[in-house]
């Protein structure tokens, strides 16, 4: 493993979530993006990719392993083991770092050449703009320097959570899938503030700004979500008239609900 300040990092895979990844790498000044690589099914599509970023497009999975400390995973769970297969061999002297839903550490264990170091994570897409999670699997094999620096890395841009490997997929589904949710309540608001007269832009970033304030101030308070709730429901007010229309609608039993259907 390279000094802490030199790593180079591969994406074999360069979709949504790879380019989010190491968008916010790059942005936030983590990583120079000359020090990223990666390879796609599309290479044209790949180089315009990589040259916003300025990161460096490669034709084949072996060059960007080749290159790279740590190799990120990227490319839909049924295509892993068909895409590890022809680099097996390099990967073995590489961290690997999955983001794929669905493949965990034993999974990997039946994939990877024995004594590959491994760690199966679950990103979500607000890591782009340094505001991300990377649910991380408890069960591993980096070693330790390998995971201070994972975590120095991806700490820079996105809350690290360790969880239990069976409950890695229920992370995913909360943090992976809730920018959907969350993003779907952001166009209810912005759509409710447009139909009693705010243009749309203005209702959309009244709603985004509260949306992120109320999230930073869980975080850095550890305040329980109903407390908060609480502090802004006055007696006979007009917040709590509006909770208890959520509360009519089954606001939160959809939420639950959701998820229970996310989880099968």
């Amino acid at each position: 493993m390279a000094d802490r300040d030199d790593i180079t990092l591969g994406f074999i895979g360069f979709g949504n979530m790879a380019q989010a990844m190491a968008q916010g790498l790059v942005e936030s000044g983590a990583l120079p993006g000359e020090r990223i690589y990666a390879t796609a099914a599309h290479f044209d599509k790949l180089q315009k990719s990589t040259a916003a970023l300025g990161a460096c497009a490669c034709e084949t999975a072996r060059e960007v392993v080749e290159a790279s400390d740590f190799v990120v995973l990227a490319v839909k769970p049924y295509l892993v083991a068909d895409v590890v297969e022809p680099v097996r061999d390099a990967l073995a002297n590489k961290a690997v770092i999955s983001v794929a839903a669905g493949c965990d550490f034993a999974f990997y264990e039946g994939v990877l050449a024995p004594g590959t170091h491994h760690l199966s994570t679950i990103p979500n897409t607000p890591i782009a703009v340094g505001a991300g999670v990377v649910a991380c699997e408890q069960r591993h094999s980096l070693d330790d320097g390998e995971l201070a620096a994972f975590e120095s890395l991806f700490g820079q841009v996105a809350l690290i959570e360790w969880v239990d490997g069976k409950l890695l997929s229920t992370a995913s589904s909360v943090a992976g899938c809730g920018p959907a949710f969350a993003a779907m309540f952001l166009e209810a608001l912005g759509d409710a503030g447009v139909k009693h007269g705010l243009p749309r832009a203005t209702a959309y970033r009244l709603a985004a700004q509260m949306m992120m304030g109320t999230a930073k101030l869980h975080l850095e308070t550890g305040t329980h979500p109903g407390a908060m709730k609480d502090a802004v429901c006055s007696p006979g007010g007009t917040t709590i008239k509006g909770v208890a229309s959520l509360e009519k609608d089954a606001f939160r039993g959809a939420v639950v609900n959701a998820i229970d259907a996310i989880q099968g």
